[in-house]
């Protein structure tokens, strides 16, 4: 790979990353969930009067509750996590489009930006500073497969409606003082190319140059993403976007997640590598909604530290500033992966 490139912001990570693991935060969702907002509360009085349904729509929560945003990155910020996402996951026109919100996407994406970095501004201190992950999610469409099982050419999105939709998520962002982006939760490869071409389109077009996270997820136990590539072949169609790290969250918990993530840490032998799993699996009857506690979490993931393989850890689906402040105390002392070829991760002799 070559060199990486000179960042304009968070010029500090690259070596942070070789000091220590940093975390990322956990779900934004399963907080959200957890308040059990009504639909007369995602509306607030701006859109009181909206002809569609909008409960569920996380980041309309941006512009109708921003506090319970920001009270939710300082809950996370406060159980020790290094980085926070932006709560953009769905805030592109296409995403929105569901909710007839399209043209709220820019606002949206700017909103979420300033209210994780005025949590992140609280935080940081001269020796721990906090960070801003712009967020990307997949969108509810995807570019290679069918929507329609009758006819497999059939598609609901094309490559220039996601450039389009990740350009503007992207400027908004960025222009709203991000300082990286993450590109998460890839279950179709075409789409994030979509994502890391708007990307780089707007680095282009700004001047600007962020550290760039790429996460992709794989849905079972086949160990391939969505779109049907491995781990080894999701790594060689975006390794061109020279990410400052890359890594898997999503679909599975740690312990079903391990054989993938030892395999991306020896493709991507010279990039950092990030994982943020699901608290385990669905479980309907506990508190937030998936079986593992932050016990058993913060345990998985120190033997991923303990065996060499991670540079950032967090949460995904179902993880809570608990889980974040469990996993951060398990994997404090570990050291970070190391980087450069054979031998970059201590195999397990047990594997």
């Amino acid at each position: 790979m070559t060199a990486t490139p000179a960042y304009t912001r968070a010029r500090e990570l690259p070596e942070l990353l070789r000091e220590r693991i940093l975390v990322l935060d956990g779900a934004m969702g399963t907080m959200i969930q957890r308040l059990k907002l009504g639909e007369a509360q995602y509306r607030g009085e701006r859109f009181k009067d909206w002809p569609r349904d909008v409960k569920g729509n996380n980041e309309l929560l941006n512009l109708t509750r921003p506090q319970v945003i920001e009270d939710i990155h300082d809950a996370y910020f406060a159980a020790g996590a290094d980085i926070v996402e932006t709560n953009t996951f769905g805030a592109t026109r296409i995403a929105q489009d569901d909710y007839g919100m399209a043209e709220l996407a820019d606002a949206m994406n700017r909103e979420a930006a300033r209210l994780a970095l005025a949590s992140a501004h609280r935080h940081a201190t001269a020796q721990r500073p906090r960070f801003v992950a712009g967020a990307f999610g997949p969108t509810p469409r995807t570019a290679s497969i069918s929507p329609d099982v009758n006819d497999p050419g059939a598609r609901n999105v094309d490559f220039e409606q996601l450039r389009a939709a990740y350009y503007e998520q992207a400027r908004a962002l960025g222009e709203a003082g991000v300082d990286l982006f993450l590109v998460e939760t890839i279950f179709d490869t075409l789409n994030a190319k979509a994502a890391l071409f708007a990307i780089d389109e707007w680095f282009e077009h700004s001047g600007e140059r962020l550290p760039l996270i790429i996460s992709g997820t794989v849905t079972d136990a086949s160990g391939r993403i969505l779109s049907g590539q491995t781990v080894g072949a999701f790594w060689a169609s975006v390794r061109h976007a020279r990410p400052l790290a890359v890594g898997l969250n999503c679909a599975l918990g740690a312990a079903l997640m391990r054989p993938y993530l030892q395999e991306l840490a020896r493709a991507a032998s010279d990039t950092f590598i990030s994982c943020y799993p699901n608290a385990g699996l669905p479980n309907p009857m506990s508190e937030t909604g998936f079986d593992e506690t932050p016990e058993v979490t913060s345990r998985l993931l120190h033997a991923f530290a303990a065996e060499g393989l991670v540079n950032i850890v967090g949460g995904c689906c179902g993880t809570t500033p608990e889980h974040i402040a469990a996993i951060g105390g398990a994997v404090g002392h570990a050291a970070p992966r190391l980087l450069g070829g054979a031998g970059a991760f201590r195999a397990d002799p047990a594997a």
